[in-house]
């Protein structure tokens, strides 16, 4: 070997809202060898960051360009309207967008809504981001519609959620290019869909006959007496209810 080849790692990308300390946890009990390096990017930048080859795969919002990127759905988020604690929203449990039809709602340039017409009266400017918007809830100037793990990113003591039952949603999925599904990747991919170390699908095949693997025929063998021994009747006892020969009579003394 020479000095010149690259350890192996392996670069996850993640957008805000996911939390990848599960699957990270497994991948260092299982490739301790192999350093994972975490890479947060926004929606908006994901897509980019994978087609430059800077992350090997990532936690993205869908859609995806599928011509492109392979993707593995994840898990669709609960949509929520961020309100203060005091606001009249909160005496419900759940609203729907036309509850917000008289709101000030904010519409961030980093929303990941795909809306075709944003609820709520329109604000009186767009903030750059999910955050800046928070803080302008906070100060009780409009509402604000995001997933709920966005919500909890940005939780705040005077602030609380509730869903909106007919908002759009949001999934994510774990996405990477297509021609670039590494061994690696194919780890990555098994760690996320709960295989286990020992699962064969992916990087190689086990052996048919591994330790510990129970042949078809063991059961019927050891079911089977062995040659040569007894079926496991005692030959004292059949000996012990045989006949015993016929003794003959005694001699009478003269």
């Amino acid at each position: 070997m020479t000095g010149s080849q690259e350890s192996p790692s392996f670069r996850l990308a993640y957008v805000p809202g996911v939390t990848p300390a599960k699957w990270v946890r497994i991948w260092n009990e299982r490739l301790p060898d192999i350093p994972l390096t975490l890479l947060q990017v926004t929606a908006a930048e994901a897509p980019g960051v994978l087609r430059a080859g800077e992350a090997d795969a990532g936690f993205v919002r869908l859609p995806v360009d599928r011509t492109f990127f392979s993707a593995i759905p994840l898990y669709t988020e609960t949509s929520v309207v961020v309100v203060p604690k005091d606001h009249l929203i909160t005496a419900a449990e759940e609203v729907s967008v036309d509850d917000l039809a008289d709101e000030v709602l904010f519409h961030p340039l980093d929303d990941v809504f795909d809306w075709d017409s944003p609820p709520g009266e329109p604000a009186f400017e767009r903030p750059a981001t999910t955050a800046d918007a928070v803080e302008l809830v906070a100060a009780g100037v409009g509402l604000l519609v995001v997933p709920q793990s966005l919500a909890r990113l940005h939780h705040r003591r005077d602030l609380t959620y509730r869903p909106v039952v007919d908002a759009p949603r949001s999934s994510i999925a774990l996405s990477w290019p297509e021609e670039a599904t590494t061994d690696l990747v194919e780890d990555f991919i098994g760690i996320v869909r709960g295989r286990t170390v020992n699962s064969t699908r992916g990087r190689t095949a086990q052996p048919e006959t591994q330790p510990g693997r129970k042949r078809p025929d063991t059961a019927a063998a050891r079911q089977k007496p062995a040659a040569g021994k007894t079926s496991g009747r005692n030959p004292r006892s059949r000996a012990a209810g045989a006949k015993s020969p016929k003794r003959g009579k005694p001699r009478r003394r003269s």
